[in-house]
């Protein structure tokens, strides 16, 4: 999984960097609207150490950001899973809170808890929470009929075997679902860097947007996307490997 998720990577950056440069090119632009190649590479010198810091700082956030996430829309999937008023209650009230846009919720929390760590995570954890929320409330909400009819008519149906049940039935749907929800993790606490932070790579790709430096920008870009690329692939071994130890295959 991991040659395989970096391999795609390489194509879609590379890929980018052709049209920038064709665009460059048959356009005439100057350097400093578009670096060359070499600038490209001498800025990567010069910055690698810096900004591999900096994003392994926000791949940190990110992943606590993720992890809280993930445990609140458990916690809310499995309390919302009945059709009883409260897990009615739950969903409506989790698809309603869905409508604010939290990025423009932002910059309510960094007025109230200033521009430290614990901002940066809350906004990555939002903005995970939602999509993983959904899934797991549809999830959870849908009967295995043909496995829980026998517990039920038995009378050994208890809501940590309902739930057991549940998981197992769609565990690769929800390996997907967290997997992918880590780009949002780190699209989240990169958006809470760029409106005011004073770490992390979107805090330096706010200055080199200040700076006008599109060498910079890229740079950033490579190691944010290679780092989330071998993230996202750590995940789906592990849910693979759980997957395996649950079945016994």
């Amino acid at each position: 999984m991991l040659p395989r998720r970096v391999f795609q990577f390489f194509i879609i950056y590379f890929l980018f960097l052709g049209v920038l440069m064709a665009l460059k090119y048959s356009l005439a632009l100057s350097d400093y609207v578009i670096p060359s190649p070499s600038g490209i590479f001498h800025t990567l010198i010069a910055e690698y150490r810096q900004y591999s810091l900096a994003t392994l700082n926000t791949m940190t956030v990110a992943v606590i950001g993720q992890i809280l996430s993930v445990v609140m829309a458990l916690v809310i999937g499995i309390s919302g899973r009945q059709s009883t008023w409260l897990g009615s209650f739950i969903k409506v009230a989790a698809y309603n809170f869905q409508a604010y846009p939290i990025v423009a919720l932002a910059p309510i929390l960094f007025i109230l808890l200033g521009d430290g760590f614990l901002t940066r995570l809350l906004i990555a954890a939002m903005i995970c929470y939602f999509p993983v929320l959904l899934s797991v409330l549809g999830i959870m909400s849908k009967p295995v009929d043909d496995i829980e009819h026998f517990y039920r008519a038995t009378g050994r149906m208890r809501w940590q075997l309902e739930v057991k049940i549940r998981t197992f039935e769609n565990l690769t749907q929800l390996t997907t679902v967290i997997a992918g929800s880590a780009t949002l993790a780190m699209a989240g606490t990169i958006v809470g860097e760029f409106i005011a932070a004073n770490a992390g790579i979107g805090y330096n790709i706010r200055i080199a947007l200040y700076q006008s430096d599109l060498g910079k920008i890229l740079i950033a870009l490579f190691l944010i996307g290679i780092t989330i690329a071998v993230y996202q692939a750590l995940l789906e071994s592990l849910g693979a490997i759980i997957k395996r130890a649950w079945t016994g295959r």
